[in-house]
């Protein structure tokens, strides 16, 4: 086994194109999400299609822009690795392992693909170290394969729902969720992204529009508890409204349906409802109020990993 750092990666094949790379796991439900970032689309597009026709690990993989998030188990499991063909992908992830704070994926590529694996990702900022299983996967190029294990530190991951911080003559919700989140500078937690969920405009105690906020991070578990205060003290602090609400969830995606997530955008519901269906979901609520808000906070967490439909009416698709 060959161990090199990010800075030794880099001075042996030169500066490359990875931007970041962060994996957060759910051991609980063995999942597990890794984000890349790299400074164009066009390897992400390309290795997204081809890890996820290698299978392996890879459970779905998602582009956006110059990103891409893999839906991973964790264990090892066989590829369909080879030279890109028919149901054979020239990329493939054959493992997500956790020890202890630390998460190693194992990787594969061949040619260009091993380059990726071999002299790309290992230098992103987020990698601590990578291995190489011999001198031969260090030999970068032309139609060679490589292999390597990426060790990068242990996150998970926490979406928090806000709802009902304006009135009919002050503030957004959205707008203090972001303000939120770039007030959040706390070691070891990573804000990933925001989004905005309709819930149902024919709710008669609406603002106006009726739109929840999500706030999705990577934290470091020692850290979560000092997020969640971080953002419910800051919510609160800065709220126009007495019916605010926060809550969470702690892990990738949810192990059940719920009709909650269709009743949020399409019925009225109560606020006995919403606290029944966040118990049912394992979603925590934390702000102290206890009022309306919390339905919009618990829609704003269901939906806040559910894609682009999330900002529809119920049904809704671009």
């Amino acid at each position: 086994m060959i161990t090199l750092t990010p800075d030794e990666v880099t001075k042996r094949f030169g500066p490359l194109f990875s931007q970041k790379f962060l994996v957060m796991v759910d051991e609980q439900n063995g999942r597990a999400e890794i984000l890349e970032q790299c400074r164009a689309r066009g390897p992400i597009e390309w290795d997204a299609m081809n890890r996820k026709r290698a299978g392996g690990a890879v459970e779905g993989c998602s582009v956006e822009g110059t990103s891409m998030v893999i839906a991973a188990k964790l264990g090892r499991h066989p590829v369909n690795f080879g030279a890109a063909a028919g149901e054979i992908g020239g990329q493939a992830l054959e493992a997500v392992e956790v020890s202890g704070d630390e998460v190693i994926t194992s990787w594969a590529g061949i040619a260009g693909a091993g380059v990726g694996v071999a002299a790309c990702l290992p230098q992103a900022p987020g990698v601590i170290r990578a291995e190489y299983p011999g001198e031969e996967d260090l030999k970068i190029g032309g139609a060679r394969t490589n292999h390597v294990r990426i060790v990068s530190p242990r996150y998970e991951k926490i979406c928090i729902g806000i709802d009902d911080t304006d009135t009919k003559t002050e503030g957004a919700t959205w707008v203090m969720a972001l303000k939120c989140a770039g007030a959040c500078t706390i070691p070891g937690v990573e804000f990933l992204n925001m989004r905005l969920i309709q819930l149902n405009p024919a709710v008669p105690t609406k603002t106006t529009n009726c739109v929840g906020s999500a706030l999705n991070f990577a934290v470091r578990p020692d850290k979560a508890q000092a997020l969640l205060d971080f953002v419910r003290a800051y919510v609160e602090q800065n709220t126009f409204s007495k019916d605010t609400g926060i809550a969470y969830h702690r892990g990738i995606g949810f192990i059940r349906d719920s009709p909650a997530f269709a009743e949020v955008k399409q019925e009225i519901m109560t606020v006995g409802r919403a606290e029944e269906a966040a118990r049912e979901m394992g979603i925590t609520f934390i702000d102290t109020n206890g009022r309306k808000g919390r339905i919009g906070a618990l829609g704003a967490v269901l939906w806040g990993n559910r894609g682009i439909e999330a900002a529809g009416l119920y049904g809704e698709h671009l």
